[in-house]
């Protein structure tokens, strides 16, 4: 999982809302507004009703999740068993009645991890739960042993003399202040520590829970610095370090193989159900295929494609006849490049307008509480700052100001309750203000109206990214109920005669 800081071309419409996939402060679930029954709801109710009916009684959805966990499993970009699993999910399409599956073309990165370990050598000995950086180069063969420098934020080591952090290794510990701020110093450590002169970067894992798990992800190194080596730690050893460093120094061995190698050809896989009047309008939904090479890839973001591929499947199974297209679209390499969000932009061109919604989710498939709309500069991951300058303060999610929305987005936020109300039964009747994620932020960032679901968000950053994103931590019930709302979403946006508004901006990754 990766997001997207936006920044607006207009007025900032809507600030992030207070949810997990947000990357708000920890234990704040969203807080979104109550569903209005209005047309949509007296117009869809009766097929909306047999959708959440054949979604809550459906269990091949989480069939094919379990097959491609357990049978397929890890798919980091450049692996063969991503695309084995590319060829699995286009098949799938194929075997479920969608029409127009293909495979289309993407080269992606290839990263391999290799060998790796670390491990305090003084004052004390002990093995570091450690996992490297994706994207990051490795140490030399030997490895790199040196003292270490521990600091909180950029700003402590910023104010650190050169000399005091050349040829050391930097532990960043910035605690736990929510996703945002533990992915800013994961992804823009390694290169801010470079700045310093030095060798190598360790950083705190971007979780709350201390299970002596570390949590990987990509890092992205600045071209200008030198691409020092990069690893995460579990919770419990960058605070053990911490409370050593407060005694004396410190010294860490450091050694990973980690490499960069050929792209390679992998691809988006697509299918779809074709509009019945307007077959060139689509609305498109999915999640990202790819995975982390550790744990089964099983919330994040197996969850994701299985729950919005059996949403659309089920349309197709009760023989619902949208007006407009709905496609499905595994997305390809989300975690560590977006080079499938952007060849999707690509291939649909100059026809970005008949991009009518765009539903992406990659939060895994906890309970429900309803719908996120608008990524109106629904904050992602905080950009990190450049090497030298003071870390600004995350500022804490706000709420929707309504006073500052067009008529066409007030008008859109009426839709959305609406449609909301129709989801009542399985309890996910709300609508928070913000939505979308970075594979589809290619083309929402080109105006195209941004969804994604908003869960109860209790568990995902305790196994992402990590070898317990396992097929047991996905409950069945509550993967059922976000395929159920996916579902009913997706059909009436298809198919009702209005088209919710959306906004141009700039993203940043």
């Amino acid at each position: 999982m990766k997001r997207f800081a936006v920044i607006l071309t207009g007025a900032a419409l809507l600030a992030p809302p207070p949810t997990f996939a947000q990357m708000g402060a920890p234990g704040q679930r969203p807080t979104g507004m109550p569903a209005v029954a209005g047309p949509l709801a007296a117009k869809y109710k009766t097929d909306a009703d047999k959708i959440l009916t054949a979604a809550m009684e459906d269990n091949e959805g989480y069939a094919d999740l379990a097959y491609l966990c357990d049978h397929i499993g890890k798919r980091i970009s450049g692996s063969p068993q991503l695309n084995t699993a590319i060829e699995w999910g286009a098949d799938l399409m194929k075997k479920a009645g969608l029409q127009n599956v293909q495979i289309q073309p993407v080269m992606v990165p290839h990263w391999v991890r290799g060998g790796e370990s670390a491990a305090l050598v003084g004052p004390v000995k002990k093995p570091l739960h450690m996992l490297g950086l994706g994207m990051s180069v490795g140490t030399s063969k030997e490895g790199t042993t040196a003292d270490v420098v521990f600091v909180h934020d950029f700003a402590e080591l910023d104010a650190l003399p050169d000399a005091q952090v050349k040829g050391k290794i930097v532990v960043f510990n910035p605690g736990w202040k929510g996703y945002g701020v533990g992915s800013m110093y994961r992804t823009g450590g390694a290169s801010h520590a470079a700045a310093k002169g030095a060798a190598a970067m360790l950083v705190r894992s971007a979780t709350g829970l201390a299970m002596k798990t570390p949590h990987t992800g990509t890092l992205r190194y600045d071209e200008k610095q030198t691409k020092i080596p990069a690893a995460a730690i579990s919770v419990e050893d960058a605070l053990m370090i911490e409370r050593l460093s407060k005694e004396g120094p410190v010294k860490v061995h450091l050694q990973m193989d980690a490499h960069m190698e050929e792209d390679v050809k992998a691809g988006n896989v697509m299918g779809e159900i074709v509009g019945s009047e307007h077959p060139e309008q689509v609305v498109v939904l999915g999640g990202h295929i790819d995975s982390w090479d550790v744990g089964q890839g099983a919330q994040d973001d197996g969850s994701g494609i299985m729950a919005t591929f059996e949403a659309v499947s089920l349309i197709h199974k009760l023989g619902l006849k949208p007006k407009r297209t709905i496609r499905i679209v595994f997305w390809v390499n989300e975690e560590n490049g977006g080079a499938g969000g952007r060849a999707y932009r690509q291939l649909i061109g100059d026809k970005i307008g008949d991009q009518v919604a765009a539903i992406e989710m990659d939060g895994g498939a906890e309970k429900p509480l309803g719908i996120g709309y608008g990524g109106f500069g629904g904050g992602r991951r905080p950009t990190p700052p450049v090497p030298g300058a003071v870390a600004a303060p995350v500022a804490e999610p706000r709420g929707m100001d309504e006073s500052t929305l067009s008529p066409a987005e007030k008008q859109s936020f009426v839709y959305m309750k609406d449609i909301a109300s129709l989801l009542e039964s399985i309890g996910a009747n709300t609508v928070s203000p913000g939505g979308g994620g970075s594979d589809i932020g290619p083309i929402t960032t080109d105006g195209v109206p941004a969804l994604s679901p908003a869960t109860v968000g209790d568990h995902y950053f305790d196994w992402h990214h990590t070898e317990a994103d396992t097929l047991d931590k996905v409950d069945v019930d509550s993967f059922k109920r976000n395929t159920a709302m996916l579902s009913v979403v997706a059909y009436v946006l298809a198919d009702m005669d209005g088209r919710l508004a959306g906004q141009k901006s700039v993203a940043r990754e």
